[in-house]
């Protein structure tokens, strides 16, 4: 949903940045959606914002960021949320890193509720959003309730890729649902692009507690 639909604003993610600020962190907040007339990408693509485009936007914004004097330039991470969880998944693994990334990439990348999809285009090749070439470190938190997400397709993914060697760590929160943080969202009810009844009910616990992983991953993949 980009920073906000229909006037409502995304207030999550606003949630976040004051959190990152807090703990002493630059915080650049990327909207893939709105500049380009985009209310949603979670039924498919639209005005190209597709997932190589997210990709290709993240790491721009790795560039930006290091072009600023007051950020570490060997200490830029990377953390998404749904759509944004699966861009972060794709720039943590060297196939797109290698062909989308301007200079260095990420140091780590944070990754709520992904999607661990094939997606099949109409015009291109079918392709992963997981895989096991990660060379970031990667975590990845996941609902046990989230049925637009399920978390059973990351989590074969996710051992695969740590048995061949991959820095990656994931956690599984048994009763949280897609977008467990988005208290602006707290009881809406979907049908999702394949058909899936989906519900999101806000848990502050499981918030807090997702903040807290987050945080401590970042300063000690990034000291």
């Amino acid at each position: 949903g980009g920073l906000g639909q229909s006037k409502r604003a995304n207030v999550s993610m606003l949630d976040w940045a004051r959190r990152g600020v807090e703990k002493g962190y630059v915080v650049l907040l990327m909207d893939a959606l709105h500049q380009r007339n985009v209310d949603t990408v979670c039924m498919g693509p639209k005005n190209g914002v597709v997932f190589a485009r997210g990709v290709k936007d993240a790491f721009q914004a790795a560039r930006h960021l290091r072009s600023l004097d007051f950020v570490r330039r060997d200490r830029v991470a990377l953390a998404g949320w749904s759509w944004g969880a699966m861009v972060g998944l794709m720039a943590s693994r060297s196939s797109w890193a290698g062909a989308l990334a301007e200079g260095d990439g990420f140091r780590a990348v944070v990754s709520m509720y992904p999607g661990c999809f094939t997606i099949r285009p109409r015009n291109a090749p079918a392709f992963d959003i997981a895989g096991s070439d990660v060379t970031v470190p990667l975590l990845a938190l996941l609902g046990g309730q989230d049925t637009e997400t399920p978390p059973a397709d990351c989590l074969a993914r996710f051992e695969d890729a740590r048995a061949a060697g991959a820095p990656v760590a994931w956690h599984l929160y048994p009763d949280a649902t897609h977008c467990w943080d988005c208290r602006q969202l707290d009881g809406y009810s979907k049908v999702d692009i394949r058909g899936n009844p989906v519900a999101y009910r806000h848990d502050r616990d499981v918030t807090e507690d997702s903040a807290e992983r987050m945080f401590r991953f970042l300063d000690q993949t990034m000291k």
